[in-house]
């Protein structure tokens, strides 16, 4: 069976933008979606719908593939289903390990949709002895001290750091000397890789900020909303008040 070093994506040679290959596993996923349901066709407003994305942005993706449906009939699901996956580079299997088995590390190795999706958890690794030789999801976790040995056996170039954020440099640098080129990193750091290494960040902080941005937007406007309810001459009044309610809180210039 082929690894992950003897052939990589298609996606740049080709010229896809980045957005657009940022999109494709969405569209992977709902149209696996339509297959499991046995769907033959599907139109790109009914796939656009189902990714989350407007269809002329779809169609706009699909042309990057070659890919222009027929009019009145749509696209055919299974073939897009085999294209997506061929550019993304999933009808071959990737080796993966991950450094780091804590509890986001244990939950990642749980994680059932890596061998559907073309990856292959080829090893679990922590630097605790205590946890060497443990099963996780069925696999031993093995130690750190092991971890250039276990790239070089089993041609593995995605690496996944699962470590605390004092450690992911040094755990990145490591995957890189023994020759990973793509590395998904949850640490809470930014990691410094040279060209040539492709970093993926997932910060779920980040995620939850941006949020409670939108929280807080909400929050405004629904404020905003209320305020308009009030009488014109309560708002003004509300308006030029400083915080104690008797001078402007801004004097003008």
């Amino acid at each position: 069976m082929a690894t992950g070093r003897t052939h990589r994506p298609a996606t740049r040679s080709r010229g896809i933008p980045e957005a657009t290959v940022a999109r494709l596993p969405l569209y992977l996923r709902a149209l696996t979606a339509l297959s499991e349901r046995s769907v033959p066709t599907v139109s790109s407003e009914e796939l656009a719908a189902a990714a989350g994305v407007n269809s002329a942005k779809l169609r706009k993706d699909f042309s990057y593939l070659g890919s222009y449906g027929t009019r009145g009939v749509g696209y055919d699901v299974e073939y897009l289903v085999y294209q997506i996956s061929r550019e993304l580079g999933l009808t071959q299997d990737w080796p993966v390990v991950i450094v780091g088995i804590g509890n986001l590390g244990a939950a990642l190795a749980n994680y059932g949709g890596f061998a559907s999706r073309g990856f292959r958890v080829a090893a679990l690794i922590d630097a605790d002895p205590a946890m060497a030789g443990k099963p996780v999801a069925g696999i031993p976790v093995q130690h750190t001290d092991e971890l250039e040995k276990i790239i070089k056996d089993n041609g593995v170039s995605i690496g996944v750091i699962a470590t605390p954020a004092g450690a992911a440099q040094q755990v990145c640098d490591r995957l890189v000397a023994a020759g990973v080129t793509s590395i998904l990193n949850f640490a809470p750091t930014v990691l410094a890789v040279p060209d040539g290494v492709d970093v993926r960040k997932v910060d779920l902080s980040i995620e939850l900020q941006i949020l409670a941005f939108h929280e807080q937007r909400k929050a405004g406007e629904e404020t905003a909303a209320g305020d308009g309810a009030l009488p014109a001459a309560t708002r003004a009044k509300s308006a030029d008040q400083g915080p104690d309610g008797d001078v402007p809180a801004v004097m003008p210039a």
